[in-house]
């Protein structure tokens, strides 16, 4: 009835959210787009957009193509996109992106290296990932 390719683009496109009043303590990873309203502890990997609403908190490492935060971010951000941060947004961690685009008001207190993803060598990768262990 229906193709694998219909069903791999829909599975693709859905949004999965997490409400203002939902805790998640542990890992996510998804395919898709993410919003999050509520708080997470842990680690976020999305090959989609994840979307940082202004209730919204992470604290963690996170791996996406494209942000968007209004909210808190805490942690390892790496962005292979764009990394947009709104004016009530706050990040502090380290940063690794390919573009940036910030509205007045935003707070970034992190290290920030805006080098393509994809050029990074496996050598540079280890020590990040070195840096990154508390």
């Amino acid at each position: 009835m229906f193709s694998e390719k219909k069903l791999n683009k829909t599975t693709r496109t859905q949004r999965n959210t997490i409400a203002s009043t939902t805790i998640i303590i542990g890992n996510i990873s998804s395919d898709g787009d993410f919003r999050i309203d509520g708080k997470v502890e842990g680690n976020i990997k999305t090959s989609g957009r994840l979307i940082i609403g202004q209730e919204g908190y992470v604290k963690g490492n996170v791996d996406c193509s494209n942000a968007d935060i209004e909210g808190k971010m805490s942690g390892k951000l790496t962005c292979t996109n764009t990394l947009s941060l709104m004016a009530s947004s706050v990040v502090e961690g380290e940063v690794f992106l390919e573009k940036l685009a910030v509205e007045p008001g935003a707070t970034l207190n992190a290290t920030c290296n805006m080098k393509s993803i994809k050029a990074l060598s496996s050598d540079t990768t280890e020590e990040i990932s070195e840096k990154s262990v508390s």
